[in-house]
């Protein structure tokens, strides 16, 4: 799937965090189905590490507050238990697949952007985490307006 499609995302909101409230403590937790193409975006007040699974595919990200600047973090395991071949591989894929796993956390969580909309000029950070020193970095990705997808019927 390299399509963004509304209809393939399901979004889950655990205890403690709703459609509106909070911002810091509020985390995503992205995965996905290889067979059906279906994306699950949990969001809580923690990761949903229930949902992760042993390949560690999910992205994750969470709001912070620095220095009265809100901050997207976003954040993923490219290197493991894998060779040095397998994680440059998984970061060509993750690099290939953020914008619509991103897309995916900005429509998923659209109301919380409606209801605080300087949030959607945030900067957003990607954190590429791995054992590897050629891999392990962060960049810049931009702002989740950026991402922000209209649904079309």
């Amino acid at each position: 799937m390299n399509k963004f499609n509304p209809d393939k995302l399901y979004v889950t909101f655990r205890p403690g965090v709703n459609p509106k409230r909070p911002v810091v403590l509020r985390r995503y937790t992205l995965t996905h189905s290889d067979v059906t193409g279906d994306l699950f975006l949990t969001i809580g007040p923690g990761y949903a590490c229930d949902q992760i699974g042993p390949m560690r595919d999910e992205v994750r990200a969470e709001w912070r507050c620095h220095f009265d600047e809100y901050v997207l973090h976003v954040f993923v395991y490219v290197g493991g238990p894998f060779s040095s071949d397998v994680a440059a591989l998984r970061n060509r894929i993750f690099i290939r697949k953020l914008p619509l796993a991103l897309k995916a956390i900005r429509f998923g969580d659209r109301v919380f952007f409606h209801e605080h909309p300087k949030l959607d000029f945030a900067p957003v950070w990607v954190h590429f985490a791995s054992p590897y020193a050629e891999l392990r970095r962060t960049e810049y990705w931009g702002k989740p307006f950026d991402y922000k997808t209209c649904r079309r019927r």
